[in-house]
């Protein structure tokens, strides 16, 4: 199939003034979907009253922050009409300062579609031709090359966002399939002609809060499918370790009524039906990583809808300053580019995910431990007779599940209390909610190898408890899910780490269907 019946085989998402979901943006930051702008006449007439306003505004002597005006603290500096249309050159210039990693293609295209879901709400006085521009550069596969490091969360996401307004003019790079090429080099080959600025469109693009939100918006779809894979994963912990799935009894949750709680619990009850799993001899308690796993997996689960409102309010506001109402020729000075609601939600998932994390890592110590998973071998080594002695199973694995969790729990710490007053004391109160997002997705990311990890420490102790007790029935769908992890039982040792990268993969992608969705 030729690169444009795949484009067009794919849905498109309308930006205009309506509102998106988290799943439009992940959509297209997947290239599951395009971005498509309005061709509506009376929402790109809307689109066009701010900027002929601000052009008007310019045309007699009008005074605007960021148009006639310096940045920042240098506000107070006059621009002269002659060097006005220079402005927003020098600002996307003098922003090209940051450092770290770039990020990868999916963000790119999830912070240029946070970018252009704000700008398409009207009120940031640009034109027609600057949003339509940031689709072509969608279309095209022409991707920014953004650092992702240099950004406080206010005055917006200046710096990251100051690599998108200079590609759209042909200057720095981008990533095309995969290689970074020069922004003028690419444009020129797409056809597609370098804009422009208009006075105020430099500001618009970057003094706001696109680079969070795209972050969030990934963070959100990793986590919410994270919920259900870590049940899953509790459910088979339980099956090997012989558990007790009267634990997660109905009545018993029905008394504390935390909605996203119980429905771990009824998931659980969807694996493990008392019963199949009630046996005399069985420890009165299991162990907390297993009894109160539903308490620990349904404090995210139900922290998801309050995280979900704020990063889609976020991703449906006009946040950048001055915001112009051209319907009542207004020009509003504010702050909507400080980006708190998404620096308090990134703390608080990463926070809550680190916990998930912690929680497998227990749920991986009881299962290789021989003195904590009633009869399975230690380590869950598979070796048997006289090479059992020179097998050692998953204890590597364990080392490195609680390497990665250490990591995890170490960056909880919540990035948005540590403001810095920046910018001559201008920017004096900033939200840091870049750095929480970029930190939220680093737990994700670690978490994410502890499940892998987990993943292949409860395949094995499954075939070693089918094994040991042979009596104990697993769910139909509990043998399918085992099955299509693709994780043959370790018997003799070998190396794991490909195994893991490649579940880390299957992760991402949402490989396994686990539960139905209400």
């Amino acid at each position: 199939m030729h690169l444009a019946d795949i484009q067009s085989a794919r849905r498109a998402v309308r930006f205009d003034r309506n509102r998106l979901t988290i799943e439009d943006i992940v959509a297209i930051a997947q290239g599951q979907a395009s971005a498509e702008l309005s061709p509506d006449p009376d929402f790109r007439a809307a689109i066009a009253r701010g900027a002929d306003f601000l052009d008007r505004l310019l045309r007699e002597d009008g005074n605007v922050y960021g148009v006639t005006t310096g940045y920042g603290d240098s506000c107070t500096v006059t621009i002269p009409p002659d060097l006005v249309a220079e402005l927003p050159h020098h600002l996307y210039t003098y922003h090209g300062c940051g450092a770290g990693r770039y990020f990868d293609p999916a963000e790119t295209r999830a912070i240029l579609a946070a970018r252009l879901a704000s700008l398409a709400k009207g009120y940031s006085g640009v034109s027609v031709e600057l949003l339509l521009q940031i689709t072509r550069l969608l279309d095209a596969g022409l991707l920014p090359l953004i650092p992702a490091e240099g950004s406080v969360g206010a005055s917006g996401d200046l710096t990251p966002l100051s690599y998108l307004a200079a590609v759209l003019c042909g200057e720095r790079e981008v990533w095309r399939n995969g290689q970074i090429v020069d922004a003028a080099i690419a444009l020129r080959e797409a056809g597609i002609t370098p804009l422009k600025l208009r006075p105020k469109e430099g500001l618009a693009i970057m003094n706001g809060t696109a680079v969070m939100t795209a972050l969030a918006c990934l963070a959100y779809d990793r986590a919410e499918y994270l919920v259900r894979l870590a049940t899953r994963i509790t459910a088979l912990a339980s099956y090997a370790l012989d558990g007790n799935a009267h634990h997660f009894d109905e009545v018993l949750f029905s008394v504390k009524p935390h909605a996203g709680m119980q429905g771990v619990a009824a998931m659980l009850r969807t694996d493990l039906p008392t019963t199949v799993w009630e046996r005399n001899g069985k420890r009165l308690q299991d162990r907390y990583s297993i009894r109160c796993a539903p308490h620990v997996i349904g404090v995210l689960a139900d922290a998801l809808p309050f995280f979900r409102a704020n990063i889609e309010n976020e991703l449906n506001s006009a946040n950048d300053n001055p915001l112009i109402d051209g319907d009542n020729e207004r020009v509003l000075h504010g702050g909507h580019f400080y980006g708190g609601h998404i620096a308090f939600a990134m703390d608080g998932m990463k926070n809550a995910v680190a916990n998930i994390a912690d929680l497998l890592d227990r749920q991986m110590a009881l299962l290789v431990d021989a003195r904590y998973n009633n009869g399975l071998p230690a380590n869950l080594s598979g070796s048997t007779g006289p090479r059992a002695a020179i097998n050692h199973g998953l204890k590597a694995l364990q080392i490195s599940a609680s390497a990665w969790t250490a990591e995890a729990l170490k960056l909880t710490m919540p990035a948005s209390v540590f403001s810095r007053s920046t910018e001559c004391h201008n920017q004096d109160k900033v939200s840091m909610g870049t750095i929480a997002a970029r930190d939220c997705l680093r737990v994700l990311e670690l978490t994410e190898q502890v499940v892998a990890a987990l993943l292949v420490t409860v395949r094995q102790g499954a075939w070693l408890r089918a094994r040991v007790t042979p009596e104990l029935a697993l769910q139909p769908h509990l043998v399918q899910m085992v099955e299509a992890l693709g994780i043959a039982p370790i018997e003799e040792d070998r190396r794991l780490d490909g195994e893991i990268r490649a579940l880390v993969g299957k992760i991402r992608g949402k490989a396994w269907e686990l539960y139905a969705q209400g």
